[in-house]
Parts: C-alpha cells; sequence; structure tokens
C-alpha cells in the first residue's frame, strides 16, 4: 500500500460555519488500548507526532515541540481525549478531540478540530491548512501503529512520494471544501495554496 492508498483510507468533513470544524475518521488495525496509549504517552507521541512536555493529565498544560500547547479538558481513557489547541500570540479558540472505539477487530479513529480561523485566512486556505498536516500526522501514527518509522516532515514533503501525499491531501480538502458550499474556483484556489505551502511548489500533483 501507497502512502496515498493510506490517505484515502480516512473519511474527511467540514462544518463551516462561525466556528469552523474538520474532522478525520479512519480504521486502524490495533487495539483500543494501543491507539489510546499511542496517542496519550509522552514517549510513544514523539515517535509518530511531536516531542511533548507538560503534565499529561486531566486538567494538565501540555506544550508540542515548535507547535500547540494548551490544557488537557477531557480524559476518559481509552475512548476520549479533548485538549485545547493552542498556536501563536492570539490563537482564539481552538480545540481537539480525539474519539476512540472498536470496530472490525481494530480501532475505529476520530479527530475533531473546531476552531476560530480569521476569514482572510480562510478564505486563502480553508479546511487543507489544519487538514493536510493532519493528514501527515495520522499516516505517523499508522505506521507507528504497524511497528515502523515516521519519516521526517520536512524531508519526507520533497521526496516524490511525499509530494504525492501532500498534493492528494490538498485535493481531498479541496472536495470537502467544496461538498461544504465553496465554489469550484474557490476550492481550486485553496488546493493550490495549500500545496504551495506544505511543498514551497506551485503544481497540480500526480
Amino acid at each position: 500500500m501507497t502512502f496515498v492508498d493510506d490517505l484515502n483510507q480516512a473519511h474527511r468533513e467540514l462544518l463551516d460555519g462561525t466556528r469552523k470544524t474538520v474532522t478525520l475518521r479512519r480504521h486502524y488495525d490495533a487495539e483500543v488500548d494501543d491507539v489510546w496509549q499511542a496517542c496519550t504517552d509522552g514517549d510513544r507521541l514523539s515517535r509518530w507526532f511531536l516531542p511533548v512536555s507538560g503534565d499529561l493529565k486531566l486538567g494538565g498544560k501540555y506544550q508540542l515541540e515548535g507547535n500547540a500547547g494548551g490544557e488537557i479538558l477531557r480524559c476518559e481513557p481509552p475512548s476520549l481525549l479533548r485538549v485545547s489547541w493552542l498556536y501563536g500570540p492570539d490563537p482564539g479558540f481552538s480545540e481537539v478531540e480525539v474519539r476512540l472505539s472498536a470496530k472490525d477487530g481494530g480501532t475505529l479513529f476520530e479527530l475533531i478540530h473546531t476552531a476560530e480561523v480569521p476569514p482572510e485566512f480562510w478564505s486563502q486556505f480553508g479546511p487543507g491548512a489544519v487538514g493536510v498536516g493532519w493528514d501527515l500526522s495520522l499516516l505517523g501514527l499508522g505506521l507507528h501503529l504497524r511497528g515502523g518509522e515516521k519519516p521526517d516532515d520536512a524531508d519526507f514533503i520533497h521526496t516524490e512520494e511525499g509530494r504525492d501525499f501532500v498534493f492528494a491531501s490538498a485535493r481531498a480538502w479541496g472536495e470537502v471544501y467544496e461538498a461544504a458550499g465553496a465554489t469550484p474556483e474557490q476550492a481550486a484556489a485553496i488546493v493550490a495554496a495549500n500545496t504551495a505551502f506544505y511543498t514551497s511548489e506551485e503544481g497540480e500533483g500526480s
């Protein structure tokens, strides 16, 4: 299975209101307890996502290296984790929730990211701004659960496989954006903006 095949295992949704909500849902061939530990244990998080510091328990504060930080708002092992997801000097409202449930001998994984997004940023990048990043993260989680190693994002996106993955992810989020009410022209514009942002290239993928 190629990385793009892995990408296509996920279902994506967008709720385009005052607050924007993106949802990714996919199945992993791993037990719920294993996926839960991979998402909540600091050592395992660093192996497929990012190094994390802080007090990793309900009410504790966390910080991802070079990325978001916040507070652990809900923690109900092994099925529900919700955190505030704050990045930058004036982040506004942003929360991420992960839900896990047993299904078909493995785990149904759901990630829901709800945020207030500045209109000018949303009109330029739409849901792909966070969506492509989450797709890369879920790829890393899947590789980790299968005993593999996460590729370094900075190197991966400049390989042929990595570019194909980013192009396919950006297109998938463009389709989601259009399904939520954007025009084809708006969807095409955010696909181009996101592929350029993540790969520093102008291109249509392959």
